[in-house]
């Protein structure tokens, strides 16, 4: 079964980040599915009578990746999700131990 990461990339100038958010195993579309659930739980802050404080926009970058903006009055916050298939591990047998090895003819 193909493996999964959900790639997160948030942050300002000299502070931007790029971290693995979450690991899957699934069909793409169920990666897909749950990398865009994840996106709809950025910025989800809501008053006490349920009314949202902040706006959220999603703009779809491609197929796979994603771009969340969360603005307030104070301030922005963006986020950048990209969804990356696993395709090299030194420690799985079905798989070459280097990307260079996807190119290699048997």
């Amino acid at each position: 079964m193909p493996r999964w990461a959900i790639v997160k990339a948030s942050g300002e100038a000299e502070a931007f980040r790029y971290n693995i958010h979450k690991e899957l195993e699934g069909t793409e579309a169920q990666a897909l599915a749950e990398m865009l659930r994840i996106i709809d739980t950025v910025g989800r802050a809501l008053t006490e009578a349920g009314r949202r404080r902040e706006r959220r926009r999603v703009f779809r970058m491609s197929d796979r990746s994603y771009a969340v903006r969360v603005e307030s009055r104070w301030s922005n916050y963006e986020a950048y999700f990209t969804l990356a298939e696993l395709v090299a591990d030194t420690h799985d047998d079905e798989l070459p131990d280097t990307a260079a090895d996807l190119t290699a003819k048997p």
